[in-house]
């Protein structure tokens, strides 16, 4: 009797087409507008810490040499030899060469290099480069003068620590990290809590091993790549082994060695849950086996977990004791949710037989998921914040707003998933119709026992079950069957027709259950929401690697807040003051009338004009001015100006060292003993 093949399904109708393509383009839209709001509000990366103060400050003019030059920066921040330099105008090193001195109070993180003695006039460079508490490296590089400014050889640097092709690379291997670890955590989750049968499927094996291939790949580039990100900026020092040494003590180096440890038993954990465990059958140990799985998966996890919280954002700043396992719950709760939403896409697509029960397993599953994320969330927005202002103000405030959009346009479109998940359900137990039926022969039985598979999956598990029958002599004598009667008729046996055969009847089959399936209506419509889902996820997943770079709005803030406090907005032009004055005595009461010009930074002439009741030009016997800028302890400076004329007095070479909020105080002495001091504040910048 002739085999007959089932006849393949109807081609696809042209909406049945066009469907796929619309949501394909409904996500490259999404993925278009993410992208140019990214551009619009992130900016080149900024690292966490900032400086917030120096001595001398930027541009400031000083008489007189000073011992040392102090940096302050806004949080802690590593530093070592050739952190700081100083160069004087010939680009030549003006410090000596030390390590930078610890000059820390309280709170107040602060570091200093001495300076040579005797040095010369002229305009003096300080460049420093360190790597931030949260492991990002920050630079910058400033100017002073000694006496008055003059040229200098030295160029100040037009990039920053992190940057170039290093940096690139370095931003490429976070991504590939952050990603890979969700893929890997999720797609495992999944599995276990979802769909264990799914353990023997080869697209999720696929899916979750790539994810940890990812993963460790990602942490060897990002552990070779420290010493360039965080130094010279050369990829060639990628492979320095003094430099590594180097990096192997600091805490980012520490925690991307634990990060790769913690994979190497990860390895093991995902061997045994895609060998043993998927192959086990009684039901009683299997239920043990996944208790340790989910154990043993749970803590490797949460230690890969925190070696991001450990070494970046919740290690510094504010309430870091509290940060750090909020971290961990935020980036486990993320990757169940969106490594989860992954593995779920797989086995739509990808697998035959993914129950309804397993999809609605991982909507409860998910939606706890959002609700830590949204709970951790909160905390670390305030606490990187600190303020309402920074929402707006700030570079990460605004990214943080694209990220809340992101997260409410994906659980909207989860919404819809659920609504699917719901029909599926109610539907039936299975997203697929049931598989076709096999025919009774042993050869329709390996057919039929193919279909679950891939056809190339499935074609050297047909070919062996075949040769096996051939030399068992079981094969049916039938000519369609890939046998031909002999001379005394009995039957050869032709193995390749038989094998060639039995593959077609697994392709006929595979293709008849995918056309079985891709007709359903609700599988259709929950694995368009999801793909919707995951093209979300991706561009959440990009902004929230952004903001892990970017400097908190709260550190922003404050350095900009150190900054006005130290350098006051600066007059326009010479300053001019009026200050009456009287000093008890006869023709005592007068105005005194002061410019003091250019006003600014470094070397100023003062004039003062007195003038008497009566409006006109009036002499004393002495005249002496007093600065003091009181938020930085600096004088009073003393100023004794020479008369030129009648009520006409001048100073010149008054040096105000930088620029603030200066105390103007005059002394007149109208006669030998009646005198008085008047005192007005002024910027000066």
């Amino acid at each position: 009797m002739t085999a007959t093949a089932p006849p393949f399904g109807p081609p696809p109708s042209v909406p049945a087409i066009r469907r796929p393509l619309a949501a394909a383009g409904l996500i490259a839209a999404l993925l278009g507008v993410v992208f140019g709001l990214l551009l619009a509000v992130a900016g080149p990366a900024s690292a966490h810490a900032a400086l917030t103060g120096s001595d001398p400050q930027d541009g400031a003019v000083v008489a007189t040499a000073p011992e040392q030059v102090t940096l302050t920066f806004s949080e802690q921040v590593a530093v070592g030899e050739g952190s700081i330099r100083i160069l004087d105008p010939n680009g030549k090193r003006a410090d000596t060469e030390a390590a930078p001195l610890d000059l820390h109070s309280g709170s107040t993180v602060k570091y200093g290099v001495a300076l040579h003695t005797g040095l010369p006039d002229g305009t003096y460079t300080v460049a420093w480069q360190a790597v931030s508490a949260d492991s990002h490296p920050v630079s910058g590089a400033f100017t002073f003068s000694i006496g008055a400014p003059s040229k200098t050889a030295v160029a100040l640097p037009d990039s920053e620590a992190g940057g170039g092709l290093v940096g690139t690379l370095y931003g490429i291997a976070r991504y590939a990290a952050y990603a890979g670890f969700i893929v890997l955590a999720g797609g495992a989750a999944f599995v276990l809590a979802c769909w264990q049968r799914g353990a023997g499927a080869r697209p999720l094996q696929r899916l979750v091993v790539r994810g940890w291939m990812t993963l460790t790949a990602a942490t060897l580039a990002m552990l070779l790549l420290r010493t360039p990100y965080t130094g010279s900026g050369k990829l060639a020092d990628a492979f320095d082994l003094d430099g590594l040494q180097a990096v192997l003590d600091t805490k980012p180096g520490a925690a991307l060695v634990s990060r790769l440890l913690l994979l190497g038993a990860s390895a093991l954990f995902i061997a045994v849950l895609f060998g043993a465990y998927a192959k086990r059958e009684d039901a009683r140990e299997k239920a043990d086996l996944t208790f340790g799985l989910a154990a043993g998966g749970a803590v490797i996890a949460a230690g890969i977990a925190a070696t991001w919280a450990l070494a970046e954002h919740a290690s510094t700043g504010i309430q870091s004791g509290i940060a750090m396992p909020v971290d961990v719950l935020h980036l486990l709760a993320v990757a169940t949710w969106l490594g989860g939403l992954a593995a779920l896409l797989v086995a739509l697509y990808r697998t035959p037989d993914v129950t309804a029960d397993a999809v609605r397993r991982f909507s409860r599953i998910a939606f706890g998921s959002v609700l830590v994320v949204v709970a951790t969330g909160i905390y670390q927005s305030w606490r990187q914040l600190g303020s309402w202002s920074a929402l707006t103000d700030t570079g990460y405030g605004q990214l943080l707003l694209v990220k809340v959009g992101l997260v409410a346009v994906l659980v909207g479109v989860a919404s819809f998933s659920r609504r699917w998940t719901g029909r599926l359900a109610s539907g039936g137990s299975a997203v697929t119709a049931p598989a076709a039926t096999a025919t009774a022969d042993d050869e329709g039985a390996a057919a039929a026992g193919a279909a679950a598979q891939t056809e190339a999956e499935a074609e050297p598990q047909v070919e062996a079950k075949v040769k096996d029958q051939v030399k068992a002599k079981s094969v049916p004598t039938s000519s369609a069957d890939g046998l031909t009667p002999s001379s005394d008729g009995s039957a050869s046996q032709d193995p390749a027709r038989a094998v060639q055969l039995a593959r077609q009847k697994a392709a006929v089959a595979t293709a008849e259950k995918k056309r079985v399936r891709d007709a359903d209506p609700d599988r259709s419509g929950l694995r368009r929401s999801v793909l919707a889902e995951v093209g979300v996820a991706v561009a959440l997943l990009v902004v929230t690697t952004i903001l892990t770079s970017t400097e908190p709005g709260r550190t922003e803030e404050e350095a900009a807040r150190a900054s006005n406090a130290a350098a006051a907005p600066a007059a326009s032009g010479p300053v001019n003051l009026t200050l009456p004055f009287d000093t008890g005595g006869k023709n005592g009461k007068g105005t005194l009338e002061m410019d003091i010009d250019p006003g600014r930074t470094g070397a100023n002439a003062v004039h003062v004009w007195i003038e008497g009741a009566n409006g006109k030009a009036m002499d004393v016997p002495e005249v002496k001015l007093a600065l003091t800028l009181k938020s930085k302890d600096i004088g009073p400076l003393p100023v004794v100006p020479v008369r030129l004329t009648e009520g006409h007095w001048t100073a010149t070479g008054l040096q105000i060292p930088m620029a603030g909020d200066w105390t103007v105080a005059a002394t007149v002495r109208t006669s030998d003993i009646d005198q008085t001091t008047v005192e007005k504040n002024v910027k000066i910048g």
